[in-house]
């Protein structure tokens, strides 16, 4: 009997709370109404909950977000983000696939976004060509065929298009995913 008479004053003590935040226009929901009634696109709405986020995870570190709304990106700065961007940017990938879930289950926007913490995407896909193109010349160099280690079907498109210019090699794409790996000929020999 006594624990019904407190839940009960808990539940009205709550409720009255309530009711005071809403006369003196201070409740959640109102002020997200606010920001709905500026305007905001809903790709700068997925930007400042990605600042959040990586906030969140990063706890007591500064985090700067720039949007380009162009072309969907949403690049991440900031001191000891590496948590954000996780072992091989397995955290990143997992941030980008929730936000792009939420985002377009609240239709807040309408196709996928690219997150990238501190570069770090652009550095990866930087550091694939150069290796990429140094194992085309020793396959050249030593006229043998070279295997490069399994990757996924965006790192392989990436080196198969930095090859491409290549005229004295070849690339094919061997086994099935997840050990998927791009083999790298040298022009006249046979795979």
């Amino acid at each position: 009997m006594l624990e019904d008479k407190s839940i009960g004053e808990a539940i009205n003590s709550y409720v009255k709370s309530l009711e005071e935040e809403q006369k003196s226009d201070k409740l959640i929901e109102n002020k997200r109404a606010d920001k709905k009634d500026t305007g905001l696109p809903g790709f700068v709405r997925i930007a400042d909950f990605v600042k959040i986020a990586i906030g969140l995870i990063c706890l007591g570190e500064e985090v700067s977000v720039k949007a380009d709304p162009g072309n969907y990106e949403i690049s991440v700065y900031g001191s000891g983000l590496g948590i954000a961007i996780g072992k091989n940017g397995k955290n990143m990938q997992a941030l980008e696939f929730i936000t792009n879930l939420i985002g377009k289950r609240k239709k807040l926007i309408e196709r996928s976004i690219t997150i990238d913490i501190e570069d770090y995407k652009k550095k990866k896909l930087e550091k694939i060509e150069r290796v990429a193109k140094s194992m085309a010349r020793k396959a050249i160099k030593e006229g043998r065929k070279i295997v490069l280690k399994p990757m996924c079907s965006h790192e392989r498109k990436i080196v198969h298009n930095a090859l491409a210019e290549f005229k004295e090699v070849r690339t094919e794409s061997k086994n099935n995913e997840p050990y998927r790996r791009i083999v790298i000929y040298p022009v006249g020999e046979k795979s």
